[in-house]
């Protein structure tokens, strides 16, 4: 059989019917091939932007613009999920789609070199469009193929798979720009890893069309989620108040989000060794933690993780204040990786729990869209904030190191911080969970202070014998 080396382990069968059993063994190894695109090239579109000479606020727009779009495009497919009689022809019309746009993405630097930030605008607004469009309908798809009862363990351990080739991916790709940009050579780096993602998404859409499409179940499109009785239904859960305050957070976080980059290949001046293993330390890290807060979601609930990891959010871009130091920016990549672990597990697990299974299509592309549009505006003020002429900021650790970034930096944690305080007591957790805690004795657990304060408890006793003896 071709493609041998995406062939996951098969341990147990993950569903008792052949056709779907097989269906989701393609799954796993299209996952597998999605996460080497994803990590071998996605994560590097910023740094090949500024390699085409892109400015800080161009970088900005491409980050953000093209996800926007892209998540617009889901709501076509969602039309097309729903009123087409199959769903493979859109599914791999997106991301065919999505994987020849890589060919015009590698030839920018010949074809259009003093065009090159236009161009790459459109170019990456049709490779998110591919991925948009063929989302919806691969969501029903999987919804069909997955027993319920076991829906929780596949997606696992597809998730666990793909951490793992994105983070191998990323390590490659950072190896081979290093490695060519020692040698003047960093377009033909470049090239390489843009053919290696087409080449994975290829292998990748060749197993979507081995999958076994099974009978259509039709979910509401986005457009029901206005109805009013969908309104008072999540105004009840809570989930309106859930999305306000994701929404908002992500457009504060795009603040700087975009420019985190460009701080460190353009004013840090990190080779490309460097910035991979700086990327690749929140990518490790967020997939360790991933584990324990998995655990301790299913113990206290995700509104403990929420709070705890919703509080660490603002103090994330502070740290980049303190100092240069590569070492230093490494643990404070570990720092965020197990924020940012906490942060995505409990809002994606808090959306599954407070939509109703009937809305939760619609509202998730809805949820989508106000989310990407959030962004792209956090970075469009960042953008303008630059572009009147911002002063420089200086590091805590080294005066002599100014940038205007820094002041975004700060100016997205305060923005952070503003949102916590306002929004972060209103989102609510439907589950009740095993063991209730507050976050306050969570962290009392987690910094060992309770165990500092109990060995004090039995000493005083103790030393007040040894002073009467």
């Amino acid at each position: 059989m071709p493609f041998r080396f995406l062939r996951p382990p098969r341990v147990r069968r993950h569903a008792r019917d052949p056709d779907a059993d097989r269906s989701l063994q393609h799954s796993l190894r299209d996952a597998m091939a999605y996460a080497v695109m994803q990590g071998g090239a996605e994560t590097y579109l910023s740094a090949f932007s500024l390699f085409c000479r892109a400015t800080a606020a161009q970088v900005a727009l491409l980050s953000t613009l093209p996800p926007l779009l892209g998540s617009l495009a889901q709501l076509l497919g969602a039309w097309l999920a729903r009123h087409a009689r199959r769903r493979k022809p859109v599914i791999l019309g997106g991301v065919l789609f999505q994987a020849l746009t890589f060919i015009p993405i590698l030839a920018v630097p010949w074809w259009f070199p003093d065009q090159a930030v236009p161009a790459l605008l459109v170019l990456y607004a049709c490779y998110f469009a591919g991925g948009g469009l063929a989302a919806p309908p691969w969501t029903s798809l999987m919804g069909d193929l997955v027993p319920e009862q076991r829906r929780g363990r596949f997606f696992a351990l597809r998730t666990r798979l793909t951490s793992i080739m994105a983070f191998t991916a990323l390590v490659s790709s950072g190896l081979i720009l290093h490695y060519f940009d020692h040698r003047a050579a960093t377009t033909i780096g470049f090239v390489l890893i843009f053919c290696i993602a087409c080449g994975a998404r290829l292998v990748s859409a060749w197993h979507l069309g081995r999958m076994h499409e099974s009978p259509v179940s039709h979910a509401p499109t986005p457009v029901d989620v206005f109805s009013g009785h969908s309104l008072r239904v999540l105004r009840r859960t809570g989930a309106l108040w859930f999305s306000l305050y994701v929404v908002l957070m992500q457009g504060a976080v795009a603040i700087s989000g975009p420019f985190f980059a460009v701080y460190m290949l353009r004013d840090l001046e990190f080779t490309y060794l460097q910035f991979m293993v700086n990327t690749g330390t929140m990518v490790l890290t967020q997939f360790v933690a991933l584990n324990y807060w998995g655990r301790i979601s299913d113990a206290f609930g995700n509104k403990l993780i929420l709070k705890v990891c919703g509080l660490g959010v603002p103090v994330i871009p502070l740290l980049w204040l303190v100092s240069d130091n590569h070492w230093y920016l490494q643990a404070v990549q570990c720092v965020s990786g197990i924020f940012w672990a906490g942060f995505t597990l409990s809002t994606g697990n808090l959306l599954y729990e407070l939509v109703p299974p009937v809305r939760r299509a619609g509202y998730t592309a809805f949820h989508n869209i106000m989310v990407a549009f959030s962004v792209f505006s956090g970075a469009l003020c960042s953008s303008l904030f630059m572009d009147v002429g911002a002063p420089r900021s200086t590091l805590l650790g080294d005066p002599s190191h100014a940038s205007v970034l820094l002041n975004l930096f700060m100016l997205s944690a305060a923005a952070r911080l503003l949102i916590d305080l306002f929004l972060l007591k209103r989102v609510r957790d439907l589950r009740r969970p095993r063991r209730p805690l507050s976050a306050r004795q969570f962290l009392i657990r987690v910094t060992g202070f309770d165990a500092l304060m109990g060995f004090m408890y039995a000493a005083v006793p103790f030393l007040k014998q040894s002073k009467t003896k």
